[in-house]
């Protein structure tokens, strides 16, 4: 191969992303986009696809998930393209298609599952990689080869516009939820890719693309583990993230991208930028003078493809030739890229680039809705049952808020009725898939109540008008249900989602005055939080007569809302991050060490009011029969943590055991506690099981002061309970022997056994 024709692997074309014809008017905002900075970067990647793959080309991006076609409009549009890229260049080698697929695949008419944040509400990895298996043979059937996602990122401040789309607060939470997914992905024939590699998630005061102020050690220790245990789950691709670490962005950061991922841990595919990460080097944090100092130092640190389109990595022949750039480096990235789409096919001899796609194909099977439907009944949680819950027998409720009647609010910004959809205001042919909302749900439900309702206000604006019908309804009814929170969008066009974040946790717009006018009706209030975000209940708790959390619960949502509140559904949630009291005061996630904690040097109360893991139940459950199989054991041992379930009320329902470690005495600060294994239990009334969590030594290792991972010997705490403030069962292992140091082949989980009696 060339020079050119290496460096051509090593890019990529997006032809769906075309500038606006005008810019939105100064008092319209951004505009609707669905990547940063996209008009700008639209108008400077204009060449047409013949000419960008004349060497050859790495990859098309987003040929579904650009504008609302049909899967027939897309797969002739994707053959086009491919037929495009294998005529234009010499070796005719095939470009591997990516799409997003976070809440689904991203395109027109696809089912829309729960957000992220829902699916660490679930703590079930099973049936995560049951939903991942499901979005890779839709992608599969629309001859897309790379999926982007999932997100590994590990919250550290709620205000961040994309919690919505993490896992939660946890390391090993989001490790275990997000292997499942590349699994599941995988399985299917898709590369996953696992974003953002790495720290986008603890950027100063959660603004996006902010700068991170971290150590390498809370890095290695918080952040890293779940990609970890994704690459070792199998995970085809890595995407780095936009953000600078102590003023290293992670895209020239060989110690993360070549040290970490490739000679530690071992991974042998393939790292893309996020959009438009290359050219920020040099717009953005301006570490390099141009385009060209871009491509040269990513691609050094071990970065193999630029998306979404070629800019920097057009340099590449250049720098190559005049010296700037050791061929080795293209040859290193080129050879990856080659290898991957070997590995799909792409070079096999015969390949055809038309999918077989046709006009009946369906990408919102009943399957798929069925998945759905599950996945946002178990994500429920139901923070306090109250006097209300569930619903009892009513004349008239009043279903008031911005959340009751709008489907968009249980969709995540990376779902495409609002990732981009609001590009096309004049598309006719509403949102692709049935939602129905909670409302239409609730009248289904309760079809012998008369339910009225009001508004109230919007998710966000400052629009009180409509609070005085919405009290009016609710002193007439005999109950009020108000669904407030969240409208996903993009970059300011959403209280919600990417570039959405927020400078408090006060519910957006006037929502938190609406809820202090219908508390004071009298008529009992029950607030249904819609949202992907936790946002500060303190004052709507105490007065509300029954308190749910949904984060984005998907398409299904309504039905699975509705279920769960007249208790047809058994909520089976429990919070992936807390529940803050008070707006400010961050940061609010449970993993502190000792002088995070509340403490009487602060007069800054940091208490939650609902922990890390924590959710109720209609049912009631019993924990007995604790027990630790040894109280001493080697640095390289493993011990048993036992203990009997029982169902103890009249409804089927879920528990989901929690164990946590600590070390109370260690070489350098450790957080108070931190889980460490976790199992969901499913009991009809009556019934029991045996838990049984096995803990290796390595559970419990360390990053020392030498940034080496270490095993020390001491006391570890063993905790187990029902959330990361509920831990009634309390013992200790003396680990014995000498310091161990650990790697990549330590073990990364605790595997759990359920054994009903």
């Amino acid at each position: 191969m060339s020079i050119e024709e290496k460096a051509g692997q090593l890019g990529s074309r997006w032809i769906g992303n075309q500038p606006r014809p005008a810019a939105p008017a100064p008092d319209e905002g951004p505009g609707a986009q669905s990547a940063p900075m996209e008009d700008a970067f639209a108008q400077k990647a204009g060449l047409g696809l013949e000419e960008a793959a004349a060497a050859g080309l790495g990859h098309l991006t987003r040929v579904y998930g650009s504008a609302p076609v049909s899967p027939a409009e897309g797969a002739a549009e994707l053959a086009r393209q491919q037929a495009v890229v294998v005529e234009a260049s010499r070796l005719g080698i095939p470009a591997i298609a990516h799409e997003e697929c976070l809440t689904g695949v991203t395109t027109y008419g696809a089912t829309v599952y729960p957000a992220a944040i829902a699916w660490g509400a679930t703590f079930d990895p099973e049936l995560i990689g049951e939903m991942a298996a499901a979005i890779g043979r839709d992608l599969a059937q629309l001859g897309v080869h790379q999926g982007l996602s999932p997100l590994m990122d590990v919250v550290r401040d709620y205000r961040w516009g994309r919690v919505e789309e993490t896992l939660g607060e946890d390391p090993y939470l989001v490790a275990q939820l997000g292997s499942a997914y590349v699994r599941g992905l995988q399985d299917a024939g898709i590369i996953a890719t696992l974003k953002h590699f790495v720290g986008y998630s603890a950027s100063r005061s959660g603004r996006n693309h902010g700068p991170v102020s971290m150590g390498r050690r809370e890095v290695i220790d918080v952040l890293l583990p779940p990609f970890e245990a994704a690459v070792a789950a199998g995970a085809g691709s890595v995407m780095h993230s936009y953000s600078d670490i102590d003023s290293v962005p992670a895209g020239v950061d060989s110690w993360l991208l070549h040290e970490i991922l490739r000679e530690e841990w071992g991974f042998t595919g393939t790292v893309v930028s996020d959009y438009w990460a290359t050219p920020f080097l040099a717009s953005m944090h301006r570490i390099v003078e141009d385009e060209a100092g871009a491509a040269e130092q990513t691609i050094r640190a071990g970065m193999d493809v630029e998306l979404p389109d070629t800019i920097c990595f057009s340099h590449l022949p250049e720098l190559v030739r005049n010296g700037s750039l050791p061929e080795e480096f293209l040859d290193r990235a080129a050879r990856r890229v080659l290898t991957q789409k070997a590995g799909l096919g792409l070079l096999d001899p015969g390949w055809n680039p038309k999918v077989d796609a046709p006009e009946d194909i369906r990408l919102d099977p009943p399957q798929n809705r069925a998945i759905a439907r599950r996945l946002a009944e178990t994500s429920i949680i139901l923070l306090e049952p109250g006097t209300a819950l569930p619903l009892g027998d009513h004349t008239e409720i009043a279903v008031v808020g911005p959340c009751a009647d709008d489907p968009r609010t249980f969709m995540g910004c990376y779902a495409f009725p609002n990732h981009v959809l609001p590009k096309f205001p004049g598309h006719q042919d509403g949102l692709g898939i049935e939602i129905p909302t909670v409302l239409e749900a609730l009248r289904a439900e309760l079809s012998g109540t008369r339910i009225v309702h009001e508004t109230g206000c919007s998710v966000m604006g400052q629009d009180r008008s409509g609070i005085p019908a919405a009290v009016a309804a609710a002193e007439a009814a005999d109950l009020c249900i108000a669904f407030v929170g969240d409208l996903a969008g993009m970059f300011g066009l959403g209280s919600s989602g990417e570039g959405c974040d927020v400078d408090d946790l006060t519910l957006p717009g006037v929502q938190a005055e609406l809820l202090e006018a219908l508390s004071a009706t009298g008529t009992p209030l029950v607030v249904v939080l819609v949202s992907g975000r936790p946002y500060a209940l303190g004052d709507v708790a105490p007065r509300a007569a029954g308190l749910v959390q949904a984060f984005m619960p998907g398409e299904e949502g309504g039905a699975a809302l509705a279920g769960v509140l007249s208790g047809r559904v058994e909520p089976g949630g429990r919070l992936p991050v807390q529940i803050p009291r008070r707006p400010g005061g961050q940061p609010y996630t449970y993993l502190q060490p000792p002088l995070g904690e509340p403490s009487s040097i602060s007069s800054v109360d940091v208490r939650p009011l609902y922990p890390f893991g924590y959710g109720r139940s209609y049912t009631s459950f019993e924990m007995s029969g604790f027990e630790i199989d040894q109280t001493e054991m080697p640095t390289d041992g493993r011990f048993r943590v036992g203990l009997t379930v029982r169902n103890t009320g009249e409804r089927p329902g879920s528990e989901v055991v929690q164990l946590y470690l600590s070390d109370p005495v260690a070489s350098v600060v450790r957080p108070v506690h931190w889980l460490a294994g976790f199992a969901r239990v499913r009991l009809e009334p009556g019934q029991s099981a045996r838990v049984v969590l096995e803990v290796h030594a390595d559970r419990t290792a360390l990053v020392g002061r030498d940034l080496q991972r270490l095993v020390e010997p001491g006391v570890i705490g063993v905790s187990v309970g029902t959330s990361s403030r509920d831990l009634p069962f309390e013992g200790s292992v003396t680990l014995t022997g000498p310091v161990r140091p650990v790697g990549h082949d330590r073990v990364l989980d605790t595997p759990a056994e359920v054994t009903m009696l």
